[in-house]
């Protein structure tokens, strides 16, 4: 590893422009509208093609690799990366900074405060939810019911007895009410975060954003509430892309937020335009498997920022695929070919997902110290069948010499095709229903949606008030390609059940949700939290 400073050097980024904090990471104050003369890289999405997050994917450690491998290389990329919620680092996830020899640092800050952008933004969250309670005490000179205030407060922790709540129960002047909390990345002013080009553009989205409804049923938005230079102020430096390097030195752009299966889940639109300027190839993670974020990104977020992919990076691992396959969790370690041939349902149906798009894909299979060449060559033996580009990545256990393969076998990809239009999964213009339809049958293979009349309701009120042409954030569970995490492999007929449709006007979307999948989590039975005091 390097000085930051240095590191900046090397990307030709402007020494003004660096806010250095310590010697390993800096915020870069420099938009991509600044180095408009220079010429874009190549945009390569990095997803996974397999439903097993619990069973260890290492899609943010294969794409640290590759990055650490082309920069060996002598390929100027950078890697883009989500920054993690801390709710989630100390509960059962864990940490996303990559792991080993193919990480992020410094790992632990980044998994925990970092530099305070989700503080900011969760205070600002609640600054927001405030000032609505504040203007119904103060004589509600907006005519807000309470009854009808749809702005949730937020918590970066997976605190489960925050989820219903009543507020201003002892207050004779306030008005008591019913109030949500939802974890800090999943709110709207979250994606909203990710998808600002810039400071103005996230404050014009934040003032669009709906917090309430009138006792005659009419909007409410962050505008009326007049606190948008206080938001700005609470943003500004939040909403500047951290830069920090890998193990061997590589650069990283870290910024916006995670969850893939109910909001975006990549990193910041203005990151992303950036890196696109800085370097030959910019790798941009996306959330979960490629039914969830990746279409969302392909869908919704290049669309918004007018950028086209040029190759996918869809990462698989035998450990995935054996939990497909049926292999209980505390025995992935263990040799089973079968359960890996078996798991290849799930993954022939994310490679029929991507292939919708007409993106090249190349397929990166990361490599566990437990893997065996039996296991291997089931996976390998499948891609041959496809006609699939894929290479072995051993990044995480051999640094920026693991990935090399997987390196050489994407470059030959980037230069043998040109992408200048993709297809997409569905068009923003069309019907509410016929979109989310789309989205379950061509994404998750669903043979039917059905709707409660709740849903119902809301896509009709929407469509009503003029929101049927805004893009689908879908939220479902990513431990299955259905809504019941329950549910291994591909099942030949699947129903998604849409229970309820939000309204997320600011960041420009709607978000159906199926399942039972929770806005905010709960602590696990032993939280990642409890490590140090055994």
């Amino acid at each position: 590893m390097k000085n930051i400073l240095d590191l900046c050097k090397e990307l030709s980024i402007p020494q003004d422009k660096i806010q250095p904090y310590g010697w390993d990471k800096a915020k870069i104050d420099l938009r991509a509208e600044d180095l408009i003369d220079k010429p874009s890289g190549k945009l390569v999405l990095v997803t996974a093609c397999c439903n097993a997050e619990v069973a260890g994917m290492g899609k943010t450690s294969t794409e640290i690799a590759i990055n650490q491998s082309l920069n060996y290389l002598g390929v100027k990329s950078i890697a883009c990366l989500r920054e993690p919620s801390l709710g989630v680092s100390v509960n059962g996830k864990g940490g996303a900074t990559g792991a080993l020899n193919a990480q992020v640092e410094p790992a632990d800050q980044i998994n925990l405060h970092f530099l305070g952008d989700i503080h900011a933004l969760t205070s600002t969250i609640n600054l927001i939810a405030a000032q609505i309670d504040n203007v119904i005490y103060q004589g509600n000179e907006l005519n807000i019911d309470p009854n009808k205030i749809v702005w949730n407060r937020a918590i970066d922790i997976c605190d489960r007895s925050l989820r219903s709540v009543t507020v201003a129960q002892d207050d004779k002047k306030a008005t008591p009410h019913h109030c949500e909390f939802v974890i800090t990345v999943a709110h709207e002013l979250s994606t909203i975060m990710t998808l600002a080009t810039d400071e103005d553009d996230f404050i014009n989205r934040t003032e669009k954003a709906i917090v309430a409804y009138t006792y005659d049923d009419k909007p409410i938005t962050v505008a009326d509430l007049h606190m948008s230079k206080c938001i700005r102020k609470l943003m500004h430096e939040a909403l500047k892309p951290n830069i920090v390097m890998s193990t061997s030195g590589a650069p990283c752009l870290i910024s916006a937020t995670p969850f893939g299966n109910i909001s975006v889940g990549c990193s910041a639109t203005r990151a992303t335009k950036l890196a696109l300027k800085l370097a030959d190839i910019t790798f941009v993670e996306n959330g979960f498997a490629s039914e969830l974020s990746c279409e969302k990104h392909l869908d919704l977020v290049l669309p918004s920022a007018g950028l086209i992919p040029d190759a996918i990076m869809a990462v698989i691992s035998c450990r995935s695929l054996k939990y497909q396959g049926g292999q209980p969790n505390d025995k992935l370690s263990e040799e089973n070919a079968r359960a890996v041939q078996v798991g290849l349902v799930n993954m022939a149906a994310h490679i029929k997902h991507l292939r919708n798009y007409n993106i090249p894909i190349v397929i990166a299979i990361n490599k566990f110290s437990c893997d065996t060449d039996a296991e291997i060559k089931v996976v390998t033996e499948y891609l041959d069948s496809e006609k699939l580009p894929y290479a072995i990545s051993e990044g995480p256990l051999k640094g920026e010499i693991g990935s090399i393969d997987l390196a050489k076998v994407l470059l030959q990809t980037l230069n043998a095709t040109k992408v200048t239009t993709y297809n997409t999964l569905y068009q923003w213009n069309e019907p509410i229903k016929t979109k989310i339809e789309k989205i379950c049958t061509k994404a998750y293979g669903a043979t039917a949606v059905e709707y409660s009349e709740e849903a119902l309701k809301q896509i009709e009120n929407y469509t009503n008030r003029g929101y049927n042409n805004l893009p689908i954030v879908m939220c479902k569970t990513p431990a299955s390609i259905t809504e019941d995490p329950k549910i291994l492999g591909m099942p030949k007929e699947h129903t998604i059940h849409i229970r309820e449709v939000r309204l997320f006007a600011g960041a420009g979307f709607l978000v159906p949700i199926s399942g039972s999948l929770l806005m905010l989590p709960g602590h696990v039975k032993n939280p990642r939290l409890l490590d140090s005091y055994k």
